[in-house]
């Protein structure tokens, strides 16, 4: 068998000479709800064009450790005192980076910067070492808006403490499409109504402790089975069907009074017939529906301009042009910021582009910025790190959501719970993904402390299937074969399904007599390569708490309840799932 090294690439990148200094008195957290309309007119009435043109900019910046003298640094600390950039969309990294970089950068920045992350599953989905949450479709299959006020409350209080004052969370996209390969299980499910109900909890969670919840992909990202990283989909529902489905939850955030929105890089013709328009750049959708007709009035935010969805037809420019004259308060993303933040002062000048147009979004960003209290205080306090990420009560949480989410789908002849010592049971860990040989370690090292006879094969995406084969010859004869199916959902790989290898792997060996129980760590859709298998458990997600639940659950040191939130079609409907109780 083929082993390919998994390799980890990280980027560690320092801040040295950077002051660690802490704000005056403790840092509390600010309620969404206090304005200062005082502050906002004053603040506006003196910015020259291009300190409001570089209010709507929102770079990427690296959540990592940065030399004094590094490129990277100068080039990040100029967007930010030179060209008054508005905010900046934090990349991975770990919060002492994190905290004193944006620090350092609030004490540049004229105007404080709005600091927002793509925080689907929490701030430890960006952050080392703070909380990470599973991806909402465990929270639809553990059912409990609870514990979704609980996510969004979390996310929140540690995100704060970092400096990060908007996530760009939650999904409020529908997840029809079993074929999707974005959206998939960062959706709650594929019930509107359901997945607006969660959506609303997590959203006064995060909002009612300080930070600015973003829903997204409006209108609807749920029924493509295309990624808009890499091209750009087309939503074909009619208007009735869009309003039923797709708008619904989106409708419903709004009303719960959710502070932002992100525009997705969509064709949506019932919406908007002209072609190849993203939604992003279309004025009817944007200004017209969400605007207007939908009566939001927070901030809307573009999906990252750098995406093919807009860039296979659009320049930097003309899709930054486009989007804010469409009704985007912020741009994200831009491949040159530069290059659109000229672009878009010198249509100001030539008459292209109202000064209205313009305060109207800068106008909206100050208040943002205002009901964050940013104004009265932009800094963190880097000390007090350890006492907010992360602590135990806050995993708490995460693992009550983690435990509720396991659900058993399949379970004929009652084949779970499985026995422990004395049985030969024989453990695939199957990643379709190309270099990630060992997956599945955590898994098989669990399985081992409860079978420590039980074999083990790995594989990867670049395995090949007469390595597969040898494996499963050795396997034969086994009292059971466990599968543990492992496909990341990530931006622009095209799929989240699984090797076609792997697939006939599972089916072959569940043509035989041995009982065959498959885990899936990833899309909970993969059933519908092997139906005949004996029991199928989904966990919705690779990580380690998963990995360690999922053999609870498969040896009975656990009770089961989750159901799914999505239906398997020809095979099972969204709400179903077989009870287990620990034995």
């Amino acid at each position: 068998m083929k082993k390919i090294l998994f390799i980890v690439m990280a980027v560690s990148i320092a801040l040295l000479g950077v002051s660690c200094a802490r704000t005056a008195g403790p840092v509390t957290t600010p309620s969404l709800s206090a304005d200062d309309p005082g502050w906002v007119a004053r603040t506006l009435k003196k910015m020259t064009l291009e300190e409001k043109i570089g209010q709507l900019i929102t770079p990427r910046f690296p959540a990592a450790f940065l030399s004094a003298d590094s490129d990277g640094l100068k080039e990040y600390e100029s967007l930010v005192r030179d060209r008054g950039i508005g905010g900046i969309i934090l990349s991975a990294g770990e919060p002492y980076e994190a905290a004193i970089l944006l620090n350092r950068l609030q004490r540049l920045a004229k105007i404080p910067l709005l600091v927002s992350a793509d925080l689907e599953s929490g701030t430890g989905s960006k952050i080392g070492g703070a909380t990470l949450f599973p991806p909402l479709m465990s929270l639809g299959a553990a059912g409990s808006e609870v514990l979704a006020y609980a996510m969004g409350r979390v996310t929140a209080l540690e995100a704060r403490a970092v400096g990060i004052h908007q996530a760009y969370a939650p999904v409020v996209d529908v997840n029809v499409n079993p074929d999707n390969p974005i959206i998939n299980t960062r959706s709650v499910g594929e019930d509107p109504e359901y997945v607006g109900r969660m959506a609303v909890a997590f959203v006064k969670g995060a909002q009612e402790n300080g930070m600015i919840a973003t829903a997204k992909h409006f209108p609807g990202h749920g029924d493509t089975a295309l990624d808009s990283h890499r091209q750009l989909p087309t939503i074909t529902g009619d208007r009735a069907r869009l309003e039923k489905v797709e708008i619904l939850p989106f409708k419903r955030v709004i009303d719960a009074g959710i502070q932002s929105v992100m525009t997705a890089h969509l064709a949506v013709p019932a919406l908007d017939p002209t072609p190849g328009l993203p939604a992003t750049l279309s004025p009817t959708i944007t200004a017209g529906l969400l605007r207007k007709a939908m009566g939001f009035k927070g901030l809307i935010v573009t999906d990252a301009l750098d995406m093919g969805g807009v860039t296979n037809a659009f320049t930097p420019e003309d899709s930054s042009l486009r989007a804010f004259m469409a009704g985007a308060d912020v741009i994200l993303m831009p491949p040159t910021p530069l290059k659109v933040i000229a672009f878009l002062a010198d249509s100001v000048r030539s008459g292209r582009v109202p000064m209205s147009r313009v305060d109207e979004s800068v106008k909206r960003i100050l208040e943002a910025k205002a009901r964050l209290g940013l104004h009265r205080n932009r800094l963190v306090d880097v000390d007090a790190l350890p006492q907010k990420l992360g602590t135990k009560a806050n995993r708490a949480q995460a693992m009550k959501i983690f435990e509720g989410a396991a659900t058993l789908v399949r379970n004929e002849g009652g084949t779970l719970p499985l026995a422990g010592t004395g049985k030969r049971t024989a453990v695939f860990a199957l990643s379709s993904d190309l270099g990630d040989y060992q997956a599945g370690q955590a898994f098989v090292n669990e399985m081992k402390k409860r079978n420590p006879g039980c074999e083990r094969y790995f594989a990867d995406g670049d395995t090949g299937g007469e390595a597969l084969a040898e494996a499963e010859t050795k396997a034969a004869g086994a009292d059971a074969v466990v599968f543990a199916l492992f496909s990341t959902l990530r931006s622009w790989k095209g799929t989240v399904d699984l090797d076609p290898k792997h697939a006939d792997l599972v089916r072959r060996v569940a043509a035989g007599r041995t009982p065959v129980i498959v885990v899936s760590f990833g899309s909970p859709y993969f059933l519908r390569h092997f139906p005949e298998i004996d029991a199928y458990l989904c966990m919705y997600r690779n990580t380690p708490q998963t990995q360690e639940i999922a053999v609870r659950a498969l040896f009975g040191e656990m009770d089961i309840r989750g159901r799914l939130p999505v239906s398997m079609p020809g095979l099972y409907p969204a709400g179903h799932g077989l009870t287990l109780d620990r034995r």
